[in-house]
C-alpha cells in the first residue's frame, strides 16, 4: 500500500513540473528575416586627429627676438609643414594651406598657402593675400615683428600700417633672364619688398630712399641687416642694379645677404 502511495505521489509530482515548463517557450523566437537594421549612436564619433606638433601661444620663433641663431630656429620651425603650421597659428598669423601643384618642369607649389593678415599686428601686406610656401610666411611673420614695426618705431616715429611688395610667385628664371637657373620665385619662396606706409601718412620706399640718407635710409638698412639674419638670403640695392627698387627675400637653404 505504501509503495503504491508513493508512486501516485511521484506521478503526481512530475505532472505539475511539466505543467509549469509549459510557461517557457520551447524554442526562442526566430531572427528577423533581412539585414540587421541601423541605429545611430546617440553621440557623434570624435574627430580625426589632428597634426601632432603643438606650439604654445606666445611661444614660438615669430615671439623671438631677432639675434645670430634666429635663421637656425627658423629653418628648424618649418621643416615640416605641420611645424610651420603651428608656429604660425601659435602667433595668430593667418595662413590658408593650399595643395601642391606642378606649373611646368621648373615651376611649381609645395607646402604653400595663402598667407593673410598677422592678427598679433596692426601692417598688412599690400597686396594682400598672397601665395607662398609656409616656410616664406613664418620668416616674413618674424621679420615683420622682430624689425620692420620696432624699426619704424624707433627710427621713424610711427607704426608701419602697410608692407609694399611686388609679389612672391613667378615663374621665371632668376634676374628674369632667360639661360639662369630657376627663381626661388618660382616656388613661391622669395618676396619683393618695396617699402612701407607709416600710420603718420609717410610713405618709406627702397627707390626713393635707400641712398637719401636720414632716418629713412636708416630704417631701410636696418630692416636688411635684420633679414639677413631671418631669410638664408637677402638681396639689396648694394648687391646689383637689378635690385635698386626692392630687398630680395628667400627663404630656402641658400646663404647670401647684400
Amino acid at each position: 500500500m505504501a509503495g503504491k502511495t508513493a508512486r501516485t505521489a511521484l506521478a503526481m509530482l512530475l505532472l505539475a513540473l511539466s505543467a509549469c515548463g509549459r510557461l517557457i517557450p520551447d524554442t526562442l523566437p526566430p531572427s528577423p528575416v533581412g539585414p540587421r537594421p541601423y541605429y545611430p549612436t546617440p553621440y557623434p564619433q570624435p574627430p580625426a586627429p589632428g597634426p601632432s606638433v603643438y606650439v604654445a601661444p606666445g611661444t614660438g620663433v615669430i615671439d623671438q627676438a631677432i639675434d645670430s641663431g634666429t635663421l637656425g630656429r627658423v629653418q628648424r620651425a618649418t621643416r615640416t609643414l605641420a611645424q610651420c603650421e603651428a608656429e604660425l597659428e601659435a602667433a595668430r598669423v593667418t595662413f590658408s594651406p593650399t595643395p601642391d601643384r606642378v606649373n611646368s618642369e621648373t615651376c611649381g607649389l609645395t607646402a604653400a598657402g595663402v598667407l593673410g593678415p598677422d592678427m598679433g599686428t596692426v601692417a598688412r601686406m599690400a597686396p594682400s593675400d598672397v601665395t607662398m610656401t609656409c616656410a616664406l610666411a613664418a620668416a616674413v611673420s618674424v621679420w615683420r615683428r622682430q624689425s620692420v614695426e620696432p624699426a619704424a618705431r624707433e627710427l621713424l616715429g610711427s607704426d608701419v600700417v602697410q608692407i609694399d611688395h611686388m609679389g612672391v610667385y613667378a615663374c621665371r628664371p632668376v634676374n628674369n633672364q632667360a639661360g639662369n637657373r630657376p627663381s626661388a620665385h618660382s616656388r613661391a619662396a622669395a618676396l619683393d619688398f618695396s617699402g612701407v606706409r607709416l600710420r603718420d601718412g609717410r610713405r618709406i620706399t627702397v627707390a626713393a630712399d635707400w641712398n637719401a640718407g636720414g632716418p629713412e635710409a636708416a630704417f631701410l638698412r636696418r630692416i636688411r641687416d635684420d633679414a639677413c639674419r631671418v631669410f638664408g638670403t637677402t638681396l639689396s640695392p648694394d648687391y646689383n642694379a637689378l635690385h635698386h627698387d626692392h630687398l630680395h627675400l628667400e627663404a630656402e637653404s641658400g646663404r647670401l645677404c647684400r
